[in-house]
């Protein structure tokens, strides 16, 4: 079994920086330095995103945020389901008892609703 590599923030920002500045294709850095495509657009990606103690791209943390938003919007579409049938299920269970609802529904005195006497 392999061991796995590890390397230096230095030899990264090296990479990226020579990579970002176009002295070399990312196919010749890839070969100069032994490294996979996937790990010199992974550090890339890091870099742009303020991973290597630098500032993160504007681009970048827009990213983020809408990544963040997106999950936000997931959680609240799921909690909005999970409500929406508690509520079909407990109006379903009134129908089927004939009782009031507690919630103020047509036939309950807090709606003025019922009978009059």
């Amino acid at each position: 079994m392999r061991n796995q590599r590890s390397f230096s923030l230095e030899f990264k920002m090296e990479a990226i920086q020579e990579l970002l500045s176009g002295e070399s294709s990312p196919a010749q850095i890839c070969r100069r330095y032994n490294i996979s495509s996937s790990l010199i657009y992974h550090w890339k990606k890091q870099y742009s995103r303020g991973k290597f103690n630098n500032e993160p791209t504007q681009e970048a943390a827009l990213k983020d945020r809408v990544e963040q938003l997106e999950k936000l919007v997931g959680k609240l579409t799921l909690e909005n389901e999970f409500l929406k049938k508690g509520l079909q299920q407990s109006l379903s269970q009134t129908a089927r008892n004939g009782k009031p609802s507690r919630h103020g529904g047509p036939s309950s005195p807090a709606s003025g609703g019922g009978a009059i006497s």
